[in-house]
């Protein structure tokens, strides 16, 4: 079984994810937890040039094909292994994430994302997808803080890439931006509720992770 965690930063999807791998390892399930970009050399080496500061922009569609080519090499050398396996592969993030933000973020067109993310993903979608979602105020009055927490390897990947320097100086576009990823994620949810569970993420940490255990606990047993 393939579960992602998707939704705008500042949702506690890292954390979230985290203790969800726990639960699952506690049920007796052979699990994984993997990331974007991650899991790989060529990820790990990606996510240094995504956030590396000394960067004074980056065109978006040199983003969507960095976390592209992430994607492929993760798919190939760890998901799709896992998944034949017979493990549960739980995902922060897998390629939805790339039409929220390259698109409706960036502005990117989404048909042409639709074809890269086949390419990258050769066909590979999530079983379950639960979105966490937040409101963009609550996600950057969270991320406000999560300076110190970046350095210190605490924040999810997402939330490291947008994070500004300066809160107060950026809040108005902030708020656009992580308002147009929001729209985007409400829109697959709809579109998709076959895969898609939305949760309500300004909740505590505590009872959003009871939904989401008992929601793919529920999942684990159709699946039997």
């Amino acid at each position: 079984m393939f579960v992602s965690l998707e939704g705008p930063d500042g949702g506690g999807k890292t954390t979230q994810a985290e203790q969800l791998l726990r639960r699952l390892k506690e049920a007796g399930r052979d699990a994984l937890l993997v990331h974007e970009p991650g899991g790989t050399d060529l990820g790990v080496h990606v996510r240094a040039l995504l956030v590396g500061r000394g960067w004074t922009s980056i065109d978006p569609w040199a983003e969507a094909l960095l976390f592209s080519a992430c994607r492929a090499q993760l798919v190939t050398e760890v998901i799709r292994p896992a998944l034949s396996r017979g493990v549960v592969v739980v995902a922060d993030r897998f390629a939805d994430s790339t039409l929220a933000y390259q698109g409706a973020g960036r502005g990117l067109p989404e048909a042409q994302l639709q074809t890269l993310i086949a390419i990258a993903t050769g066909g590979l979608r999530p079983d379950l997808t639960m979105l966490l979602d937040v409101p963009p105020e609550v996600g950057i009055h969270r991320n406000r803080a999560a300076g110190a927490a970046a350095v210190a390897g605490q924040t999810s990947f997402f939330e490291e890439l947008h994070l500004s320097q300066d809160w107060n100086r950026f809040e108005d576009e902030a708020i656009a931006f992580h308002g147009r990823v929001r729209e985007a994620y409400g829109r697959m949810a709809r579109a998709e509720p076959e895969r898609w569970v939305v949760v309500d993420a300004t909740r505590s940490s505590e009872e959003v992770a009871a939904e989401l255990w008992s929601v793919v606990e529920t999942a684990l047993v159709r699946e039997r």
